[in-house]
Parts: C-alpha cells; structure tokens; sequence
C-alpha cells in the first residue's frame, strides 16, 4: 500500500507551515504531539477537532464488530459531543490500542485476540476516516508475534509491541517493525534469563511486553511488561483465582539503545509496570511507569550518563485494595500525572514537579470502572473511556461503558458531556486519538460549510 500524496502545492506549503509552528511550540522536543505521544510527530496545540475511539465489539450490542467511532469535540459545533461517524471492521478482534504515524495520516488499531492490525486513513477526511488496508499476516510475517499492542511512531515506521507467541501463548513477545506502508520490516525479541541479548539483569528478564516510549537525544528507548495471550483472554475472576496465571505477569522494565534496538539493562519493577510516560523537558532524563498489581508509581530516571534505574516513588490510592492504575498522563510541562484506576473507577492527579516525591493534589470518581485518559497539549480538556478487556470488565450495573469529557480549570474536573457506548449500541470504548483539520483541512466539498 502507498500513502496518497498531497494534491497540491498549497497544501504542501500549508503543512509545512503548520509542522513547523509545531516545532516552535514543543518544549524541549522537536516535533511532538499530545503529551503521551511520539516526539517524532506532529502534534496539535490548538483545539482538536474529532476524537477516535477504538471500540470493541459485544455480543448482542449493535452489529457485534470493532468499530472505529469518532466523536465531534468541536466546541460551537452544532453535533459537538456526539457521534458523527462509526466504522466497523467485521469481528470481534480484541481491539485495544491504536497510534498514529508520525505525519498523523494513518491510524493504527490493533486486535490483541486475532492479531490483525487495521489502518485508517485519517486525513483525506478528518471527521470520517476510511478504512485503508488490513494486515492479516502479522503473526507470520513477525516469526510468531502475538497481541500487537502499542502503536508508536518512529520516522517513517511504525513500532509496534507484541503481548504474547504462537508456541505456547505465554508472554514471550517482541518489538516489531513496519514502515509506514505497511510492510514489514523486524522483529526484536526480549530479552530473556536463558537469551539476555547483552543486557545487564538486575533481578529477572521475563521476556514480555507491553508499551514502549523513546527519549531520543539519550538514544533511549524503554519498554513495560504484563502478560500472555493466555491470561488478558482469561476471565478476569477466574484468573484471580488462579494461582499459577497470577505468576505469569511481567515484573521489568528494559532500557534499548534506541538507534541499534539493543537491550542494554533489564530493570526490576515488580507487579506489572504498564504504560510509560516519557518527561518532555530537555534535562529532563526520566520516564514514569505504574504497576498494576502492586499499586506503585515508579520512576525510571538516568543515575549516571548511560545507566538508569528504577525506583519506587509512591503508592497509588490503597495498595491493599488493589485499585489497579491502568492509565497515565503526564501534561506538557512536567509537573502533572493523571493517573486512572479501574477497579474504584477514579483518577487521581499528582504533582510531579518534584519526580521523586510526587503529591496526591485532586481525584475523582469518573466511574463505575476506568480505563483510558487522554488530556490536550495544553492540559485543559480530559477524556475518558471505561473499558480494559472484554473478559476483565466488570458484570452488570458496573459495566458501564462511556466516554466522558471534561474541562479542567486548575482546581476541578467540569463534566462537559458523555457518549454512553451501550446506549448508542457501539460497544466496549477502549483507546483514543485526537483528529483535526489543522493539518490537511477538510475535503473540498466540506470547506465551505466550514468557511
């Protein structure tokens, strides 16, 4: 498959302009995009326009497929907060998370059950993305990778981390590469005890994945760690109960050499470390992580030119109770995690001015369960989404599904509106990605209506 090219000079000239302005707004990065994005990538500072929500399809809930669904966030806009377009890609894959490309043409969606990955086109018409093609080889093609999970871009390439393997369903996985066409390209696999690949091990190398993030002007590139096919398709109250798939969870954290995809140190960070959040700051050399059995908020931070580490920096609500950090977001400037809890359903928000002493300074109850959370370049406008995996969500009454937005005014969470995804029969709300016509405007037979 090939991108399509831009029709015209002007438009050309018009990106440029707008990617460019981009990089003059970016503190401490060179091109970057919302704050839990790539650095490589074109981001919008301003108003977004449409939010993408990757949806998993339920039995018994409208046509039962994955969807891609986007809702209008234009404030002013006459369908603002509801949704203006829905696309279905046929089945029940596990769709979990998705990312654009560098140039934010293209978004990436993935099945973590099925392994097929679907990309949009996002820019030919911003408001209703097209479906572009399908890869349905990606096990095959990447030597037994299982679950494509993170969805990152890298210069013309798309990193892409795996979950689990074909042999034996585990967590066993690794990185892969695609260009931005869609072909494949590598396959890095994880480190293991038996194949450490180089690395140093502080405690264990478990070989399994999760997110993955890069601080480029420290040719670092840091990958997380949860679990097999076998345990996120398990029903989570049986996988409770089970004590020999409670074992099989990822407890580190790896440091790459960014430019040749080589481990350097296997870091110890017990109780499944999930999502990454990359600081933006130019002497900035840290990473935040949380781990979700254990409740912990950690810190992954340069100790020396070349070696990091990994330390434990506070709890997240009462361990005890398991309240289970599945999402964070760290804002621009630094200063600020969001930090989402499943199982009570609440964010918290930490001052993490000072990186090793974060403080609790707000939290909310969004839900009766909690996923995702989203915040805008300049941390003002908050979304949420409710659901973790088909088999993990809550039963009854609590499975609520939404999307939630907000407005934060520095002291409150102000609830703008909410998209009930049961209600409207879409499914389970699972990742979101901003849209906007900044970058390639609307399609010619839209701009005048918008004018």
């Amino acid at each position: 498959m090939r991108a399509t090219e831009l029709n015209s000079a002007k438009a050309r000239s018009w990106i440029g302009m707008v990617v460019a302005a981009a990089m003059a707004l970016a503190p401490g990065a060179a091109v970057a995009d919302e704050t839990c994005q790539s650095p490589y990538m074109a981001k919008i500072t301003s108003q977004e326009d449409f939010l993408y929500v990757w949806t998993l399809g339920e039995p018994g809930v409208g046509d039962e497929s994955d969807k891609l669904v986007t809702v209008d966030v234009r404030p002013g806009s006459k369908t603002y907060g509801t949704v203006i377009n829905s696309l279905s890609v046929g089945g029940r894959h596990e769709a979990h998370h998705a990312g654009l490309t560098e140039d934010r043409r293209y978004l990436w969606a993935g099945g973590l059950d099925t392994s097929k990955i679907f990309i949009f086109d996002v820019h030919t018409d911003a408001a209703q993305p097209r479906l572009h093609t399908t890869i349905s080889d990606f096990v095959a093609k990447t030597g037994g990778v299982v679950g494509p999970h993170t969805f990152y871009a890298l210069p013309g390439r798309m990193l892409i981390s795996g979950l689990s393997n074909d042999k034996d369903h585990g967590g066993r996985t690794a990185l892969v590469e695609y260009n931005n066409s869609g072909e494949y390209i590598a396959t890095h696999w994880m480190p293991t005890d038996k194949d450490p690949k180089g690395a140093t091990i502080e405690a264990v190398a478990d070989g399994m994945g999760y997110d993955v993030r890069v601080l480029p002007r420290r040719n670092v590139m840091f990958t997380t760690s949860f679990a097999g096919w076998s345990n996120y398709m398990m029903d989570f109250g049986a996988l409770l109960q089970d004590a020999e798939a409670m074992k099989r969870f990822g407890r580190t954290v790896v440091v790459w050499d960014l430019h040749s995809r080589t481990p350097r140190q296997v870091l110890d960070v017990p109780g499944s470390p999930l999502e990454l959040r990359v600081a933006w700051g130019s002497q900035h050399n840290y990473a935040f992580t949380a781990s979700a059995l254990t409740s912990k908020m950690w810190l992954i931070h340069e100790q020396e030119p070349g070696r990091w580490e990994a330390t434990e920096v506070a709890d997240i609500g009462d361990p005890s109770k398991v309240p289970m950090p599945v999402a964070i977001s760290l804002s621009a400037d630094d200063r600020y995690l969001w930090v989402d809890t499943f199982m009570d359903g609440t964010v918290r928000l930490y001052d993490v001015s000072d990186p090793f002493k974060p403080k609790l300074s707000y939290e909310k109850v969004i839900g009766s369960q909690l996923n995702m959370v989203s915040q805008s370049w300049d941390g003002e406008r908050l979304y949420f989404t409710s659901s973790v995996l088909s088999n993990w969500d809550k039963k009854g009454d609590e499975d609520e599904q939404f999307l939630k937005a907000y407005i934060w005014n520095g002291k409150e969470l102000e609830h703008r509106f909410t998209v009930d995804f049961y209600e409207q029969n879409l499914g389970r709300a699972h990742l979101m990605r901003f849209g906007s016509y900044s970058l390639y405007g609307p399609p010619p037979e839209k701009r005048a209506s918008l004018e």
